[in-house]
């Protein structure tokens, strides 16, 4: 299920008996300030939640699709996010290196050679 905007006002004005015009102010609030400062190259840290910041993605030489020739694809940013503990807890994900070693390694995908 994707939550929008609108179904996180609405859960956090219930939850938090406030109208939903207020929540949503708080809202957009929150996301404008969270924009601007990863565009000034800041970064956000929600302590076990999670961690917000941005990244530089190196130049290339990418290829077109279509028409196999080759693109140069300059260097961009891109905002990266990184879970925090409890965040991986909730989701199921292990919460430290410790732990992730205990579990069984996955069983690596077989493939064959095509004929």
């Amino acid at each position: 299920m994707t939550m929008t905007k609108r179904e996180l006002v609405i859960r956090v004005a219930n939850r938090l008996g406030k109208t939903q015009n207020d929540i949503a102010r708080m809202v957009e609030a929150t996301f404008d300030t969270l924009a601007q400062s990863l565009a000034k190259g800041g970064r956000w840290e929600l302590r076990d939640f999670g961690v917000f910041e941005i990244k530089v993605r190196a130049s290339r030489i990418g290829r077109n699709p279509r028409t196999g020739d080759q693109v140069p694809v300059p260097e961009r940013r891109v905002v990266t996010f990184r879970p925090g503990k409890k965040m991986k807890e909730l989701i199921g994900g292990p919460s430290s290196e410790a732990e992730a070693e205990t579990e069984p390694a996955a069983a690596a995908p077989t493939t064959r050679p095509v004929e």
